[in-house]
């Protein structure tokens, strides 16, 4: 990818930042052994690791929005990998463009920041809980996982305190395993559980672009 792109310093933030967030517990053996695909978290955390460092290398730059003009409107995907046992995405993200509050169905998922940063509301069982993951932050998804993602704003702050830095482009990579099929929504009911609202069938990354 060009260095007018994503700079010096955002590989070097890749490269240094890892933190709690990449830190995924070993999985109970009957649990592994009930998922519908053979990858676990810390290979899907692997895929999109290597995912983002082909991207930085240019591997990817034919799939690129021509002349290297980011949507600022809608948010923008592109499939890298795809094949019966996993789909791997590079999405970039625009102000204001929330997935929704969602789950992946029978997929686990994982995801690397590139540039810029995201925040996440996660669902804990009991409230929403935010979390900004910036350059070089990795997060995974168990089955269950329920979120919401959006473009940190400008005024973001990482986990450290520091500021996130430029936020155009904000890109990451994401990896499913089995590939989606589906996703569900979901809203807060006004007596702090969590409603589905609706499911569809979908091979589109963390929402409808």
């Amino acid at each position: 990818m060009r260095s007018s792109v994503i700079s010096h310093d955002t590989l070097i933030a890749r490269e240094s930042a890892r933190t709690d967030y990449s830190a995924t517990p070993p999985l109970d053996r009957a649990v592994a052994t009930a998922l519908p695909t053979r990858l676990r978290p810390p290979d899907l955390l692997r895929l999109t690791d290597e995912g983002a460092e082909d991207v930085l290398a240019g591997r990817y730059d034919h799939l690129l929005p021509p002349g290297g003009v980011w949507p600022s409107v809608e948010r923008w995907a592109a499939r890298l990998v795809a094949d019966d046992e996993v789909d791997v995405w590079l999405i970039s993200w625009t102000p204001g463009k929330h997935t929704e509050l969602h789950d992946h169905a029978g997929s686990l998922g994982a995801l690397t920041v590139l540039s810029g940063a995201l925040t996440e509301f996660r669902w804990n069982g009991a409230e929403l809980r935010g979390r900004t993951l910036s350059a070089g932050d990795q997060a995974s998804f168990p089955m269950g996982w329920v979120h919401d993602v959006v473009r940190a704003a400008a005024e973001s702050v990482d986990h450290t305190g520091i500021a996130t830095g430029p936020l155009d482009p904000t890109l990451s990579v994401h990896a499913y395993s089995p590939p989606l099929t589906a996703m569900s929504y979901y809203e807060v009911t006004g007596h702090g559980t969590l409603r589905r609202t609706r499911t569809v069938l979908t091979d589109q990354p963390e929402g409808d672009m």
